[in-house]
């Protein structure tokens, strides 16, 4: 016990500490490639590299974005915010998506712009293509390296960055073929490939808004992950079956709640130590649960009646003493267990062996406790143990 808060405290740490580490050295990247691509596609007259070198600085942008939200994120549940704080980093991911957007959309609406003025069009020469080159092969690193991590952390963070580096990687490519092509003398082309930049920009902004979007919304984990839950949890010795199976993501978390079936007249104890097992196995074998809630069922509750409108244990024994008050035995009770089943309340009344002399009176006494009880519509019948 003493030693999971610090262990958790290391983790928070680590994570943090890794993030950091890989979005400064992106950071440092990104600053570099965005001063030079700017000063070299002003020098060189191009436009595609100018746009490229203003998508490296909202890389920039969001690797600062990145570093807050990482740090955030990853902080310890408190009594405000009881589920952790992962989802800031799913809201900073709609925000670099948006970001990535409107990036997009400036790009697009200068080139177009020019486009339609011929005499705006810029010439590059060929620096701009050289400049376009080392852009693509840093970032591809940049892109490989974030990734890594994104998936050791499992961060959704990390891996929306990842692909904005890539992204940038991928317009470099289309800034090569737009100088190229410009050089070779097809003029638009320059200004062609900074709008194909641009919908690159787009597509990849709106994929991380809508994708974090609809966790906000509580959206939960698709067919395969709920298909590993599913058979996880069916593994485990005790649990006969598995419904009402619900998820839902934070940040690179998820949260498990599900109703598992067990034998109907097991000890509170033994059902309780099915479900722990359940929780644990979760959390230890599906990489993405970081905790489960794990409601205990004697009775498929989907298609059994419901016991909600039966009284509770003090109202019960009080009924049941009033009808077995004529019955010499009761005076003997020396436990009653109450098993709720299929909208019925089924007794188990344990007596000392001392009260029947035969098997003939256990009979008799076990006819005369149901016999007490058979008018009453909220019993399903009374079974005697003897001890």
């Amino acid at each position: 016990m003493g030693h999971e808060p610090m262990s958790s405290v290391t983790m928070f740490d680590g994570h943090y500490r890794a993030a950091r580490r890989i979005t400064l050295v992106g950071s440092l990247v990104d600053l570099l490639l965005g001063v030079l691509k700017i000063g070299v596609g002003w020098v060189s007259q191009s436009q595609a590299l100018i746009a490229d070198g203003v998508h490296s600085f909202s890389d920039l942008g969001t690797d600062f974005m990145v570093l807050f939200a990482a740090k955030q994120a990853y902080r310890e549940a408190d009594a405000e915010h009881p589920y952790g704080h992962a989802r800031i980093e799913t809201v900073a991911t709609v925000g670099l998506g948006l970001a990535l957007i409107g990036v997009a959309f400036g790009i697009a609406y200068d080139a177009i712009h020019r486009m339609l003025e011929p005499e705006l069009l810029l010439h590059p020469n060929a620096w701009a293509l050289v400049v376009a080159i080392v852009s693509i092969v840093s970032k591809e690193a940049i892109y490989r390296y974030t990734m890594r991590y994104a998936r050791r952390l499992n961060s959704s963070l990390l891996s929306a960055n990842a692909w904005h580096s890539r992204s940038d990687a991928i317009s470099s490519v289309v800034v090569v073929v737009g100088v190229a092509g410009s050089l070779a003398g097809f003029e638009y082309l320059d200004a062609l490939a900074a709008v194909g930049v641009s919908l690159m920009i787009a597509k990849l902004g709106s994929d991380f808004a809508w994708k974090s979007t609809r966790e906000l919304i509580d959206t939960g984990l698709d067919p395969e992950r709920l298909s590993v839950i599913r058979r996880t949890i069916m593994e485990i010795d005790g649990v006969q079956s598995l419904h009402s199976l619900r998820t839902r993501a934070m940040g690179g978390q998820a949260l498990v709640d599900v109703h598992i079936l067990v034998a109907p007249l097991i000890s509170v104890s033994e059902a309780h130590q099915i479900s722990e097992v359940v929780r644990a196995r979760l959390m230890r074998s599906v990489p993405e649960v970081s905790d489960a809630m794990v409601h205990i069922d004697p009775e498929d509750d989907e298609i059994a009646a419901p016991n909600h409108k039966l009284p509770l244990r003090k109202d019960v024994l009080e009924r049941l003493h009033s009808r077995w008050e004529s019955i010499d035995a009761s005076q003997d009770i020396k436990n009653i267990t109450l098993h709720y089943l299929d909208g019925k309340i089924q007794v188990e009344v344990t007596l000392p062996l001392s009260v029947v002399a035969d098997e003939g009176s256990a009979t008799v006494l076990s006819e005369a406790f149901s016999q007490a009880i058979s008018e009453d519509k909220d019993f399903s019948g009374v079974h005697l143990l003897y001890s």
